[in-house]
């Protein structure tokens, strides 16, 4: 079982937690609103290494946190 820290309650286990998506980085060329939401919502990097990503913790504190992380490791940079 592996265990994160909620930054609100503390050491957790994972199963507490509900993905909720990469964060996306949008090109500073992209201008327009609504091409804008198209790269938030539907363009993902998914990199094998260290990304940034948003999680909600569902059976704790019920709120939402990012959290740095090496998506190739599994291990927690920064949150």
């Amino acid at each position: 079982m592996s265990i994160y820290a909620c930054p609100n309650c503390g050491l957790r286990s994972t199963e507490e937690y509900t993905f909720g998506g990469e964060m996306p980085r949008i090109p500073d060329e992209v201008t327009d609103a609504a091409e804008r939401n198209v790269h938030h919502v539907w363009l993902y990097d998914n990199p094998d290494g260290p990304t940034v990503e948003r999680w909600f913790h569902t059976a704790g504190c019920r709120r939402w946190f990012t959290l740095h992380r090496d998506t190739h490791t599994d291990r927690v940079i920064d949150h």
